[in-house]
């Protein structure tokens, strides 16, 4: 086994777990990558964390989908729209700097992490209503925009994911930390159909990677039922904090 496993599976689970519960893993396997290995192509890293992530949240995703109500019907055209948004994001890379677009995405997480702070009872209880053909077309654009985001950028997907299901849908924490998951799925395969046609995966890091995800977001999943709406939520305003915190300093390095 490479010695760099030995430093890339504990990355790849403890990412897997967070990810599992608001998302964020990439924050956690991206910057190990460049580190453990840093003579490899940045496009070849990505490509290969994609594929660990990917694996984790379809993972989790299962696990969500045997215990929380997910409305399908809404979702899975959600998922077919971050699909096509994912592949036109990844394709619209090189039009626009991503240096760019990191004052934006901090001034909105900035804004969400505020609005939930200080709504305390925001995302604490589902209500319970049916989703209709309304909510059908703005999940759809949810989609397209978070998984053209995603294509394109990438950081805090899973978060502005679950903030918008809780926002618009009136989910608690738990349903749209699971209806996120089908989403992010979409925009993870998404990637994977450029990145594996384009050789850019180092199968013999990303497979044994992938595993450890699994497992790690079979535990993240676990802990995030257990814990309910007060875990995820302190949980999600910790990992929103330290994005916004990251990309602070990406901006004034």
């Amino acid at each position: 086994m490479p010695e760099e496993l030995l430093f890339l599976l504990p990355l790849a689970f403890i990412a897997g777990m967070i990810d599992a519960a608001v998302g964020g893993g990439g924050l956690i396997l991206v910057p190990g990558l460049f580190t453990i290995l840093p003579r490899e192509l940045p496009a070849m890293l990505m490509g290969t964390n994609k594929f660990a992530a990917a694996m984790g949240t379809l993972s989790a995703t299962w696990r969500y989908a045997r215990r929380v109500k997910l409305d399908w019907h809404v979702l899975l055209p959600s998922a077919a729209a971050a699909f096509a948004g994912a592949y036109l994001g990844a394709r619209a890379i090189h039009l626009l700097p991503a240096d760019s677009v990191r004052p934006m995405v901090a001034v909105l997480l900035a804004l969400m992490l505020a609005y939930t702070w200080f709504k305390p009872a925001f995302g604490g209880e589902d209500a319970g209503r049916p989703l209709t053909r309304r909510d059908l077309f703005i999940g759809m654009a949810i989609g397209m925009a978070i998984g053209f985001y995603d294509g394109f950028f990438g950081p805090g997907t899973g978060s502005f994911l679950i903030f918008l299901f809780v926002r618009c849908f009136h989910f608690d924490f738990v349903r749209a930390s699971a209806s996120a998951k089908v989403v992010n799925l979409a925009t993870n395969f998404a990637s994977l159909a450029f990145f594996i046609p384009a050789k850019l995966v180092l199968f013999g890091y990303a497979i044994p990677m992938a595993i450890a995800n699994i497992a790690g977001a079979q535990v993240g999943s676990v802990l995030a039922l257990k814990g309910g709406n007060t875990w995820i939520r302190r949980l999600f305003l910790t990992l929103a904090l330290v994005l916004l915190a990251k990309l602070s300093w990406d901006m004034i390095r």
